[in-house]
């Protein structure tokens, strides 16, 4: 399966300022794609590329004063399989964790999980462990939110998205990781693209989207509270203990963000076998997603 994916994202700046770029694909893991796969700067800028802690590709721009264009449009290979559902996963004791998932059990900026630790319990402690006690925090808060990007804002927690019950697929996405580390089962934010594959279309524009990974059996699972189901085609950008880790873009000056699209399509073997190394000759017709206030960090 082939998908096109990719955004295009102007913004406009009063003066020159620094600003890392969280919007290229995550190595790990990561199909085979066919375009260029970091992102474009029009007017051309100088770009300096780093890794993280968390593995992410980040590109550092100084954007000049006025109107600046970011763009990537590419293809991936994907195996054209949902995310894998095992029920029999288990939950590992903490004391057998690997080292390096022990700071997903921790409380972070937006996943405040000392303070819902009461509450987890409660409603998961007497239900099965493993896959099941996943399954059932991403039903709870699947049901529990209302989605809505008028409910989005950069500052929201995990407990404030509980008492409040809304927000946009950050805040599901935190609310779920919190209550899985709430529950000793460590949990890590992720964001990236996710079309309409294998569903019937939305309709409503594109624009990056939020889940996580729960660790079980041995090794990261995708879970995915807004949705709910297992999904097709998703193309991982970031992962980190939450937002906080993955902003689209950090910026140490303002600006102002001006247009903002997204796309992930599915495409024939052909079309994309027909894609120059270069990329299409033009970008995919894709409306922009016209709300501001979409709880994204930017």
């Amino acid at each position: 399966m082939h998908i096109r994916f990719g955004y295009e994202i102007v913004i406009g700046c009063p003066n020159p300022v620094v600003m890392f770029l969280a919007l290229s694909t995550h190595p790990e893991g990561e199909p085979p794609i066919t375009g260029q796969n970091w992102v474009q700067v029009e007017p051309f800028v100088p770009s300096h590329y780093f890794v993280d802690q968390f593995g992410n590709r980040i590109t550092k721009i100084i954007v000049p004063t006025g109107e600046t264009r970011l763009w990537l449009d590419c293809v991936a290979e994907v195996d054209g399989l949902p995310d894998p559902v095992v029920p029999d996963a288990w939950q590992a004791a903490v004391g057998d964790l690997p080292f390096e998932t022990l700071q997903f059990l921790l409380p972070s900026r937006y996943c405040d999980s000392d303070k819902l630790y009461d509450e987890a319990w409660s409603r998961f402690g007497a239900g099965p462990e493993g896959w099941g006690r996943v399954q059932a925090i991403c039903d709870f808060v699947h049901n529990h939110l209302t989605f809505g990007y008028q409910f989005g804002r950069s500052t929201k927690t995990a407990s404030e998205c509980f008492v409040e019950k809304t927000g946009v697929c950050r805040d599901f996405a935190h609310l779920a990781i919190s209550l899985c580390r709430a529950m000793n089962i460590p949990a890590r934010y992720a964001s990236g693209y996710i079309g309409d594959t294998g569903i019937a279309p939305a309709g409503a524009p594109g624009d990056f989207c939020a889940w996580f990974e729960a660790y079980l059996g041995g090794r990261w699972y995708t879970f995915d509270a807004r949705y709910n189901t297992p999904r097709t085609g998703r193309i991982v950008m970031v992962r980190g203990n939450d937002a906080s880790n993955v902003a689209m873009i950090t910026s140490f000056g303002d600006y102002q963000l001006t247009l903002f699209r997204v796309w992930t399509e599915q495409i024939g073997a052909g079309a994309a076998a027909a894609m120059p190394m270069g990329g299409f000759a033009s970008l995919p017709d894709a409306p922009p997603l016209v709300s501001n206030s979409s709880g994204r960090l930017i």
